[in-house]
């Protein structure tokens, strides 16, 4: 049945072309950027998580696409089989496929807040920078790192964003870390009896050359109803005697100093109880006015998620550099610097400051990934063949998904970083199929 099979032959085939174009196989590399970053943040993925994660899939296929599109020349001669050169996909089909899932991508990003969408039209933004300028200059590889990272932002942005729209709560291990690290100590406060009034008060009494008694009772009010236009004058002859004979009444401008010594705030002292049930710790200091807020929490990106960006964002600027010299081989130091990257990398995250299940998770799963880029960079290092540096980029590809995981178990949570390397076996079997680089 030739006029079956035939179609069916060329829609597979089509379907294989497209696989191959947008490196299908990667993208299992994909959801622990955002599973990573709402780690950090210290809340549970919500809505916001799954938002940020369509976001990421459809903005790394249009770089995927873009990138092809771009270097369709360059590919004629050096790699005659992908899948414009080889002319199963025209150049107008991938362009006008990476940017409807631009297009995509940020109308996801939308959806999770205004927050969300500022940074994945930065990290669109950079994609489309790279694939367009930047790839053959010095400044390629950081490209890439910065895309990394404004992954890891958006993914954590989006999570808290939604997180405070919905009333939801972190959890109770984020509290509990919170609170070890930033304490809050309430002191209550006692006032202590009236005292000798000082400061304007105290000074217009002396002025008036009247007595202080008045202030010796803060439950003793001067007589109301009288206006300060009628006082003044009788302010200049003094007080006049008392029917009583009892002392002398208080002058007018002593009245006033009276009011203003009732209005005053009264000083407040910590009691030695209050201080001794809630004690302040010795290094505290009087706390002044709040600073402005820093850049991260003027765009919603909480500060916990700067350093996983950060440190993701180095192992791909690592990666792409030994990918710079994938096609002909014969680099030493790319491989042997990115070696010694991921050594650093697999300590910081292997070493969480908070013991317990996430540390030991995390240092688990940072040996996994050591294990995976390290080995391959040493291939590569040893001996810097075309094909042994292909491998090394694939393998340094690869072992993001075990980063991933240590991250987020670097974070507070282990099972998080349990599921994202439940990725590892789907990426490996489809990379058989099609190649992540």
């Amino acid at each position: 049945m030739p006029g079956v099979t035939g179609p069916r032959r060329l829609a597979g085939q089509g379907l294989r072309a497209w696989a191959e174009l947008l490196r299908v196989s990667a993208l299992f590399t994909v959801p622990g950027d955002a599973l990573a970053g709402a780690a950090s943040a210290g809340v549970r993925p919500n809505r916001g998580t799954a938002l940020a994660v369509g976001a990421s899939l459809c903005l790394y296929e249009a770089g995927m696409a873009l990138n092809d599109w771009a270097d369709r020349d360059e590919d004629a001669v050096e790699r005659p089989h992908r899948p414009i050169p080889s002319g199963r996909i025209t150049p107008n089909a991938a362009l006008t496929a990476a940017g409807a899932l631009t297009a995509t991508g940020l109308f996801l990003a939308s959806r999770a807040g205004r927050p969300t969408l500022a940074l994945s039209t930065a990290l669109a933004a950079t994609v489309w920078a790279y694939d367009l300028r930047l790839k053959h200059t010095a400044a390629g590889p950081a490209a890439m790192g910065a895309a990394r990272a404004l992954d890891v932002l958006m993914g954590a942005t989006a999570t808290l964003s939604t997180s405070r729209r919905t009333g939801a709560t972190p959890p109770a291990g984020a509290a509990a870390a919170r609170s070890r690290t930033t304490p809050s100590v309430v002191v209550p406060r006692e006032a202590p009896a009236p005292s000798e009034p000082r400061g304007v008060p105290a000074r217009l009494t002396s002025w008036a050359g009247g007595p202080t008694e008045p202030f010796a009772s803060r439950r003793a009010t001067p007589p109301t109803g009288t206006r300060l236009a009628e006082l003044l004058p009788s302010a200049w002859t003094g007080g006049s005697a008392s029917p009583t004979g009892q002392g002398r009444t208080p002058t007018p401008l002593e009245t006033l100093a009276s009011k203003l010594a009732a209005s005053a705030p009264r000083p407040v002292v910590e009691s030695a109880a209050s201080t001794a049930r809630f004690p302040v710790p010795s290094d505290s200091r009087r706390a002044g006015p709040p600073g402005p807020p820093s850049w991260p929490a003027r765009f919603g990106v909480p500060r916990g998620a700067l350093l996983p960006a950060a440190l993701l964002g180095v192992h791909t600027l690592a990666v792409t550099t030994v990918s710079r010299r994938e096609v002909y081989g014969g680099s030493v130091g790319a491989p042997v610097a990115a070696l010694a990257v991921t050594g650093v990398l697999a300590g910081v995250v292997g070493r969480p400051r908070d013991p317990g299940v996430g540390a030991v998770v995390a240092g688990g799963l940072a040996a996994v990934y050591a294990g995976t880029a390290g080995r391959a960079f040493l291939h590569a290092a040893l001996n810097p063949s075309p094909q042994l540096t292909q491998r090394a980029v694939g393998g340094g590809i690869r072992a993001m998904i075990p980063f991933q995981a240590a991250l987020a178990a670097r974070g507070g949570a282990p099972g998080i970083g349990l599921a994202v390397m439940g990725l590892v076996p789907l990426a490996r079997k489809l990379a058989k199929r099609v190649s992540v680089t």
